[in-house]
């Protein structure tokens, strides 16, 4: 083969393309970033498994205690939603008053936040590992 046949081969005659990366750069500086990663999606579910399986303990022991009705009225203040209707809807449903329904959450919210504490436990060395796990975990979650 001569080299004029090879030099076609490799283009020969064609425009040279620059390889500037600042304009390569340049022009996906304006791309929207993709947030969700494959760790930022594995954190997430790795996240709310927890809090199912948390919600799942609290489910189960309302059912024990006669309280499922309470407990699926009460469940989304656990996970920072305002209820609709607000406390007093939930009091009119469950037949109590209102002050009772907040008594309710509150304690739904500590064992809530023993039942997620005992959990994560499980998975980590120290207390402090304890604290750094669940501002991860409300990290993940909140991270839509």
């Amino acid at each position: 083969m001569t080299a004029y046949r090879r030099a076609q081969k490799r283009g020969s005659g064609q425009p040279l393309l620059s390889l500037s990366l600042e304009d390569a750069e340049g022009r996906y500086q304006f791309e929207p970033a993709e947030p969700h990663t494959p760790e930022t999606i594995f954190d997430r579910r790795w996240a709310l498994t927890v809090i199912d399986r948390v919600l799942d303990e609290l489910r189960a022991e309302a059912r024990e205690a006669g309280k499922s009705d309470e407990f699926e009225q009460l469940k989304s203040s656990l996970l920072g939603q305002a209820p609709a209707g607000g406390y007093a809807a939930i009091a009119k449903g469950l037949d109590t008053t209102e002050g009772a329904v907040k008594v309710a959450v509150h304690r739904l919210r500590r064992k809530f936040q023993d039942s997620l504490r005992r959990h994560i436990g499980e998975t980590v060395l120290t207390e402090q590992d304890v604290d750094e796990e669940i501002r991860y975990l409300i990290q993940a979650v909140s991270h839509r």
